[in-house]
């Protein structure tokens, strides 16, 4: 997720699509979110682990 979202946002600061920046600040944010929730131990959705 963190990877697509940086992707997203490279792709819309090069073609000035403020879509695809705003999508891609949210989606690396979400991942980043998750990705630390789930280093730290916590279930996320149930699970012990989020991938």
């Amino acid at each position: 997720m963190i990877v697509l979202g940086v992707i997203l946002l490279l792709i819309g600061m090069l073609a000035h699509v403020s879509l695809l920046t705003t999508i891609g600040g949210i989606l690396v944010v979400v991942g980043a979110v998750l990705w630390i929730l789930g280093a730290t131990g916590r279930a996320i959705g149930g699970r012990k682990h989020y991938f």
